[in-house]
């Protein structure tokens, strides 16, 4: 618990606002500042608190020797000048996962899922079996509840899940799980971390204080999973091995065939590897498989990744907006035969489009949005793909619905993320849903 200290909050959002409040009752000196203006609601609820919010672009202005404690949003990358001023000072730098992890008031065990792609669907499927096994389990994270705001109710036994990104753990320090789920590696998020390399230290971070008591699960068919976890101290189950694996007929653990591929209502490959993961994890907590099975026959799948919107004159729209790197929208162009009308482009993070070289038969057009879009125009240029590009998503729906015909997809799967234009990739998809459902 973190009482008498003098504390800035530096970013809002969902996890700034209800790390304020967790604190808020120790006495604390709390200060949250962001570059934006906030809901009138959540001010005036913070400043009953006694909260102060300050809106600033220079926020290390606010940052002086007499904090104790500097609490970064995920967001913020990791040499913002508040954070740099903060190690120049000795001032801890910590986020909110970090600090409600010290709130845990009971035992519980904790399961956490990390990876370059297929976290999200990853947990939710978990959540869901879970659920379905009658066991007492809290979901939050990354996928959009802030450990912050279940961490008081949770209760003697509970399960706490929770997905959780890069950008949450690189600052965390003595956050522990009892069983982390590595997904995959790819390079992304290069921008923030500077180079692949401490991406990936970072990540190994989901194995911190780990012993042989704790579990750690694996992709084994991912190079770069299995190189940094090979001296992790952790017991490991690996999926995509001998004995963990599918087939296009269907899924098998231990070498024996749990359930067919036909019985489950998502498809691909990249789903495959997480349904094997979830089946590790219903292995280990001694969950009958049967409660796996009857989630797969009803599980449609995460929002915003490769989510159907609908078919519209034979085209049929798909919004991946979740796909904020290339390998993640490999995965999409992936999972269709071809004539796919391609949304491409968002924030610049020096992402390589290259990557999506090997799939561009599958590709009719591409649509370039964003920072990125006059990089990508000189890519589709170098590779002969027909291009267009446009500033904004909004922009560009008008040309799709007059050029996309009879057969065609219209996929919205952008490898790039989306905070040059909106505060998340919610947004984008919900915007991209909107227009389409309103055609």
């Amino acid at each position: 618990m973190i009482e008498n200290k003098k504390i800035l909050i530096l970013g809002m959002a969902r996890s700034g606002y209800e790390v304020a409040k967790l604190l808020s009752n120790a006495k604390n000196t709390i200060i949250i500042t962001d570059q934006k203006d906030q809901e009138e609601r959540q001010i005036e609820e913070l400043k009953n608190l006694g909260i102060t919010f300050i809106k600033s672009d220079e926020p290390e202005t606010i940052l002086d020797e007499s904090f104790d404690l500097l609490i970064k949003n995920p967001a913020v990358f990791p040499f913002h000048p508040c954070v740099k001023k903060a190690h120049d000072l000795n001032i801890d730098v910590v986020n909110e996962m970090e600090v409600a992890y010290h709130y845990l008031k009971n035992p519980v065990k904790i399961i956490g899922v990390t990876g370059s792609n297929g976290k999200t669907t990853t947990v939710s499927l978990i959540y869901e079996v879970l659920k379905e096994a009658g066991m007492p389990v809290k979901l939050g994270g990354n996928i959009g509840t802030p450990l912050s705001k279940i961490v008081l109710d949770l209760q003697a036994n509970d399960i706490l899940l929770l997905e959780i990104s890069d950008h949450q753990l690189i600052d965390m320090h003595d956050f522990k799980t009892d069983i982390s789920v590595l997904t995959n590696l790819c390079p992304t998020h290069l921008d923030y971390h500077g180079s692949y390399e401490a991406y990936k230290e970072t990540k190994k971070k989901i194995f911190a204080h780990h012993t042989k008591e704790d579990i750690a699960i694996i992709n084994a068919d991912n190079y770069d999973s299995l190189e940094l976890t090979k001296n992790i101290l952790s017991t490991k189950y690996y999926f995509n091995n001998e004995e963990n694996y599918y087939t296009e007929e269907a899924i098998y653990i231990d070498k024996e065939k749990v359930i067919n591929t036909s019985d489950i209502i998502l498809k691909g490959t990249h789903n495959y590897e997480n349904i094997l993961a979830t089946y590790l994890v219903a292995k280990i907590l001694n969950i009958d498989f049967k409660y796996v099975n009857a989630v797969l026959k009803r599980f449609k799948g995460v929002e915003h990744r490769i989510e159907f919107v609908r078919e519209l004159d034979g085209i049929t729209y798909y919004n991946d907006s979740k796909s904020t790197n290339p390998t993640a929208t490999i995965t999409a162009l992936k999972s269709f035969p071809g004539s796919i009308c391609l949304i491409l482009g968002g924030m610049e993070r020096h992402q390589d489009f290259h990557d999506l070289t090997p799939y561009l038969d599958k590709i009719k057009k591409i649509y370039a949005i964003g920072e990125t879009r006059s990089r990508i125009m000189d890519y589709a240029k170098e590779v002969n793909v027909p291009c267009e590009e446009f500033t904004t998503l909004k922009e560009a729906m008008p040309s799709i619905k007059k050029e996309a015909v009879n057969g065609d997809i219209v996929l919205l799967s952008p490898a790039s993320a989306s905070w040059d234009q909106y505060i998340k990739f919610e947004d984008r998809g919900n915007e991209f849903k909107n227009i389409v459902n309103n055609y």
